[in-house]
């Protein structure tokens, strides 16, 4: 669903699901007695639940002490900072029917790299009226519930542009009644997945180099697409090691298409994951009709793609469409020890799924400067990183791998006459193949290594002790 946009449940007797990230924060929206608070006690547990009255009762022992206000907000924003910090699904029980009080949660969401979704219940003023009279807990007055009713329908203009990712509304006690909530993990979140894995580095086409790493690694040709977008071998591994790539698999180098090929048929098949990288993501955008420079390579990727033959082109369009579109910005796998991210990816960062994560996770960190060659000034993140994750990346072509704290770049510019990478995990083992020849003049200056698998630091065993829950 596009950010902000509204989304009306008329469920008319029927159950509708409402499936939510394992990781988000909902604010839960609505005047006094709208049945804010006992949604909450039927859909989440407890402790996911910050209540404002809660948080009144917890400052001033009296969770109608409206003269507490200040303090138990203090208190709610604290602890729903906290728990997004460990990543841990948040509900906030309170009106917020104002946006201001709406606009502090929603950067504490962007804070932690989490989706914030609004619940509104939108329900008519006489049912709460009604409500109001029966309370046998506090004493509502009408010009209250008036009132918040008032702050509500004037937010709803404006809702969708304050930056939820999703606004649910329920319009009716019977819409209410029948919504339930499922969790689902994000699709970066793999964890389940406990490998063992073969990380791959960036290929740029060279397809001629992996086929070479994929024998040495031990992987065979099991049989031959018959998909037309799709021709090719199918790769697999007869000990079911998984290949995940860390993206960049187009530009530049002789035989793209049959890069993309070959990883798609790998995915496809269960023996391959990939994550996508900046050159993948300009590719989709470019076949997908936006304005994009077609520049640093991607003049290759589209001039191979002229050639195919009108019919097999259009198919092979529509395939790498939703080959590419299906891809995420990175994985975390075997319980959250490994994360492979194009660029990289900071520990805040694991497991989310927001624009800021997507970026950071395609380009790395930059300064906002070019240097004398004309590209990004990139900053080193890993110099800084502190998590037991091992964080495996590319994009930046390094003569060799380069291991900095608990992450190693794989990306030793194939392309550019250097060697074409693999890590082996758990085994931290790094096999290579050398490029067969230069086949793209890097604009800054590459320094090929002669001896390119140098050895993985004294790291930790990966499957000694599991991070812990940020990760």
């Amino acid at each position: 669903m596009e950010p902000g946009r509204s989304l009306v449940l008329f469920s008319q007797g029927i159950a509708v699901i409402l499936t939510i990230p394992r990781r988000c924060l909902v604010v839960l929206i609505g005047p006094t007695g709208s049945g804010k608070s006992t949604f909450a006690r039927r859909h989440f547990r407890p402790t996911e639940v910050v209540s404002s009255d809660d948080c009144r009762a917890l400052v001033s022992d009296d969770p109608n002490n409206q003269l507490a206000t200040a303090d138990a907000f203090d208190l709610v924003h604290l602890i729903v900072d906290r728990r997004l910090a460990r990543g841990r699904l948040t509900v906030v029980d309170a009106t917020n029917v104002r946006a201001s009080a709406r606009s502090a949660l929603i950067r504490l969401a962007r804070t932690h790299h989490v989706e914030p979704i609004a619940l509104v219940f939108d329900l008519p003023e006489s049912l709460l009226l009604d409500r109001a009279q029966t309370r046998t807990d506090r004493r509502i007055e009408a010009d209250v519930v008036h009132r918040h009713r008032e702050q509500l329908s004037r937010s709803m203009t404006d809702l969708p542009r304050e930056g939820f990712d999703r606004i649910v509304t329920l319009s009716s006690v019977d819409q209410v009644e029948a919504i339930s909530v499922s969790r689902v993990p994000l699709a970066c979140d793999r964890r389940g997945d406990r490998g063992p894995f073969d990380l791959i580095g960036d290929v740029h086409g060279c397809a001629d180099e992996l086929e070479q790493l994929l024998d040495r690694l031990g992987y065979e040709v099991v049989s031959q697409s018959i998909e037309p977008a799709w021709p090719g071998p199918i790769y697999e591994h007869p000990e079911g090691r998984i290949a995940v790539f860390v993206g960049d698999l187009v530009d530049r180098g002789p035989r793209i298409l049959d890069t993309v090929r070959i990883v798609r048929n790998m995915t496809a098949r269960g023996s391959g994951l990939c994550v996508i990288g900046n050159h993948d993501d300009k590719f989709l955008r470019k076949l997908r009709g936006r304005n994009v420079r077609v520049a640093h390579g991607l003049e290759q990727t589209l001039a191979e793609l002229d050639l195919l033959p009108w019919g097999i082109r259009e198919t092979t369009v529509e395939g790498v469409i939703d080959f590419f579109g299906s891809m995420t910005h990175h994985y975390v796998l075997d319980r959250g020890r490994l994360i492979v991210a194009h660029a990289g990816l900071p520990k805040p960062m694991h497991g989310r799924d927001t624009p800021g994560v997507r970026g950071f996770a395609l380009y790395g960190e930059t300064t906002g400067e070019v240097d004398q060659y004309g590209l990004p000034v990139r900053l080193k993140w890993a110099k800084n990183y502190h998590s037991p994750a091992l964080v495996v990346y590319g994009h930046t072509p390094v003569p060799e791998p380069e291991w900095i704290r608990r992450s190693v770049n794989l990306d030793t510019g194939c392309v550019f006459g250097g060697h074409l990478t693999a890590l082996r995990y758990p085994e931290l083992e790094l096999i290579s193949v050398p490029a067969a020849r230069e086949y793209y003049a890097s604009r800054r200056p590459f320094r090929t290594a002669q001896q390119p698998v140098s050895p993985s630091p004294n790291l930790p065993d990966p499957t000694e002790t599991p991070p812990r829950s940020g990760a």
